[in-house]
């Protein structure tokens, strides 16, 4: 059965907890079909070697390696979105706590206005005056400052961990198509067969080379700028020392 937790939310946060909850399953869906492009991988090299012909053999093999490793790129990058979702988490919460102190507020100010309307010279009205000003402070630093935060930092993350898993995968789709290219498709007349495939040396030197060339990647990503930096005590904005 379904969680009850998602009724329970305040109504501020209700839209980001459905939001974190398509997220996962949206995380769910890359895991699961990094594990469908290995097994895929595994299957194209196990058909390869039943051929009974070195070339395809070979060639099957390497590029099962190579789909492999982009489907590796596919957990990779459903980790990082498990980090982003944490942050988003930490929005939610801030949220969450948002919302006891706007109904505090509102009810205060709800009291308010009926003893002015009431009791226009009670002294409880500069009591409850100055109760909603204390109460609309506790609130002004997680809904004017924090979300904000992290909701930079939540997608620097996101669109961070997308660039990488983009790249990565086009190094190895490019080493792919090298392989492939080792290939030789020259047609035959039917009885003759493929001449001796001698090109295995090159097959694995292109897996070397996709080798090297994640482990030399590095991210060139244009900065999310903050000022968060410049929060002074309680969150609240300061000069930077």
């Amino acid at each position: 059965m379904a969680s009850l937790r998602g009724m329970q939310q305040p109504d501020l946060s209700k839209k980001l907890y459905k939001l974190i909850k398509t997220e996962n399953h949206a995380i769910g869906a890359y895991e699961s079909a990094g594990r469908e492009r290995i097994a895929i991988a595994q299957q194209l090299s196990e058909w390869g070697e039943s051929t009974n012909d070195d070339g395809i053999s070979e060639i099957s093999d390497k590029l099962g390696v190579l789909m492999a490793e982009i489907a590796e790129q596919e957990d990779a990058y459903a980790q990082s979105l498990e980090e982003y979702r944490g942050v988003l988490k930490q929005i939610r919460n801030t949220e969450s706590s948002v919302q006891p102190s706007r109904d505090h507020k509102a009810k205060v100010s709800d009291e308010i206005a009926k003893l002015k309307y009431k009791e226009p010279q009670s002294t409880k009205i500069v009591q409850l005056e100055q109760e909603l000003v204390r109460a609309e402070a506790q609130s002004l630093v997680a809904e004017a400052q924090l979300t904000n935060i992290k909701f930079k930092e939540a997608y620097d993350i996101h669109f961070a961990a997308t660039i990488e898993r983009a790249e990565k995968q086009i190094i190895l789709a490019k080493q792919a198509r090298r392989v492939l290219n080792l290939l030789d498709d020259t047609p035959i007349v039917p009885g003759d067969t493929h001449p001796p495939f001698e090109r295995g040396e090159e097959a694995r030197q292109v897996l070397n080379d996709a080798e090297d060339e994640l482990r030399s990647w590095q991210a060139n990503l244009e900065p999310i700028h903050s000022s968060a930096g410049t929060l002074g005590a309680g969150a609240m904005p300061g000069v930077e020392v």
